[in-house]
């Protein structure tokens, strides 16, 4: 699958969302639900995504469930600054929009806080910018996913290490965030690992920088590069990612990452 740069600046601010990245075990250890988003004229049409979305003005409700929660929002997103409000808003989009695009009904509870992503002035794969918290989640059990064939026309469960093999042989369409992120799912043998390291870790903020060069070509910096403003690395995987051969990879390649392959 081939994808185009974006080369349009994005002046507005970034869109307030959510995104979760659900979990089960297969029979070859830990697996994530990747969605394609198929009929999209903006936001990374044909590429596979986590399930989520932006926040609407029904997730700003006040409800009930909220007392599940083991501390406030804001806390918990490691944004104490951040008002209740909106933190607990950025929750229920969370559970909204796995449901709508999936299915999956997910508790407040059943969510922990992963990572947050905002996304540069000049977008790489998209025309919108987002300020996105990951939440991950265990699939609760007796439920199943479908996609729903309309923000979302295909689904697929896959290790991280088989989705990264997927897309580095351009047989699957990933953004920045998903590739990082599944590229960190890597150091996690199965679900119980993958929840408890999110339970006893700090939610980190990426903001990637960019550098682009004369002929077009374009280098993503992580927090923990040299040539990045926050010198402390918040995540596993490469601190770079250089587009080349169509795609973004890592400037030492995915073999690190990639073996072995379950």
């Amino acid at each position: 699958m081939t994808t185009e740069l974006n080369h349009e600046k994005v002046t507005t601010p970034p869109t307030d969302a959510a995104t979760v990245i659900l979990l089960r075990d297969g029979d070859n250890g830990l697996e994530t639900l990747l969605l394609c988003r198929g009929n999209s004229r903006t936001v990374m049409n044909k590429a596979w995504v986590f399930p989520g979305g932006k926040v609407d003005t029904h997730d700003y409700t006040t409800d009930s469930a909220l007392s599940s929660l083991p501390a406030s929002a804001a806390d918990m997103l490691n944004e104490p600054e951040l008002d209740d409000q909106k933190a607990c808003a950025l929750f229920r989009a969370a559970c909204r929009e796995t449901h709508e695009e999936t299915g999956v009904q997910l508790q407040l509870s059943e969510l922990i806080p992963w990572s947050r992503w905002i996304t540069p002035n000049e977008p790489s794969m998209m025309k919108k910018r987002f300020d996105a918290r990951f939440f991950i989640a265990r699939i609760p059990a007796g439920q199943s996913a479908v996609h729903d064939g309309t923000e979302a026309t295909d689904s697929i469960w896959q290790s991280p290490r088989s989705a990264l093999h997927a897309y580095l042989n351009h047989d699957m369409t990933l953004a920045p965030p998903q590739i990082m992120t599944l590229v960190a799912l890597c150091a996690h043998p199965d679900t119980a690992s993958c929840l408890t390291h999110a339970l006893n870790t700090p939610t980190y903020c990426i903001q990637p920088g960019v550098i682009k060069t004369d002929d077009g070509n374009r280098t993503l910096l992580y927090p923990g590069d040299p040539q990045h403003e926050d010198p402390t690395q918040h995540m596993p995987g490469p601190t770079r990612l250089l587009w080349k051969n169509g795609h973004f990879e890592p400037e030492s390649g995915f073999d690190k990452w990639l073996t072995p392959l379950d």
